[in-house]
């Protein structure tokens, strides 16, 4: 019977192990903050045992494969990024080996880099692109940067990155906008995005449809719960014209995400006219590491 493959997502936070089967099914998981910012230099061996040492010790004939920030700059070694365009083999042939506490070796997936215009890079999310298997389409991964991929004829062409969700945290909480900004209450939410959405369509730009979340709200036009929600759909609304701009308009966006992500970002591809369809980040990555697991076994 084929060995079970240990696979980590290993962040800057946090870090989720997974077992998984032969059959690609998870046969356990484990999540820690442990994420590589709080690994002192040279402990790296060490916080893998911390996190993923019992799946090693039930199965110490399985694979193990990490991927995402582990392999910065900042992390257990740094995997350099693969150019676009990337196929699969091209990502699972570039992993790095790194050795365990106990001598074993373990790989360190390798993040890609785009060179279209602006330079750009990822760790960790391409795994996930790798696990929708396209073919070809357009892929949206929501996050504090969320990076929007083309996928042509199996490769990952090109991508891009948007600092959609840091910028929502420094208008909400650092900015004047703050100032009249409560939680939302009642409808608020839904009134919030439902102007968010409109003014990301709006002649003037980002900056001035920003100023409007104050603005409306000193003139009794927007309560102050909404300022939060009108940051929110505003800034995804802006994200999405971005990156059709870059990509044109596909037939469907592959959306990774589940959650409140899922929620936000579905409610923007709808409001753009934009068909989608889900899968979860878990899903995609278990999906993924298996996929790039198998190349490593070639």
């Amino acid at each position: 019977m084929p060995s079970p493959l240990i696979a980590l997502d290993w962040g800057t936070t946090r870090a989720r192990a997974f077992l998984i089967g032969a059959d690609g099914a998870v046969l356990d998981r484990r999540s820690a903050d442990r994420g590589i910012q709080s690994v002192p230099e040279g402990g790296f061996p060490a916080a893998f045992e911390a996190i993923a040492g019992e799946f090693r010790r039930s199965h110490p004939d399985a694979g193990i494969v990490l991927a995402g920030m582990v392999g910065s700059r900042n992390g257990w070694v740094e995997a350099p990024y693969v150019a676009c365009p990337a196929t699969p083999a091209a990502i699972a042939g570039a992993a790095m080996p790194v050795t365990l506490e106990d001598g074993a070796q373990a790989l360190i997936l390798p993040g890609l880099s785009c060179d279209e215009g602006a330079f750009d890079v990822m760790r960790g999310e391409e795994t996930l692109i790798v696990g929708l298997g396209l073919d070809d389409g357009l892929v949206c991964l929501p996050g504090t940067h969320s990076k929007w991929a083309l996928i042509e004829s199996g490769r990952i062409a090109r991508f891009a990155s948007f600092m959609t969700g840091e910028v929502y945290g420094l208008l909400r909480q650092n900015s004047i906008l703050s100032r009249l900004a409560t939680e939302p209450a009642g409808d608020d939410a839904i009134e919030g995005a439902r102007l968010g959405f409109a003014a990301a369509g709006r002649a003037g730009g980002l900056l001035n449809a920003a100023f409007a979340g104050r603005t409306e709200v000193l003139a009794g036009r927007m309560a102050p719960g909404c300022v939060g929600p009108y940051l929110s759909a505003l800034l995804i609304g802006q994200e999405i014209a971005g990156a059709t701009a870059l990509f044109g308009r596909p037939v469907r966006v592959q959306l990774v995400a589940d959650g409140v992500m899922a929620r936000s970002y579905g409610a923007a591809l709808a409001a753009a006219g934009l068909p989608f369809e889900i899968t979860s980040p878990e899903a995609a990555f278990i999906a993924g590491v298996g996929l790039l697991a198998g190349g490593l076994a070639r």
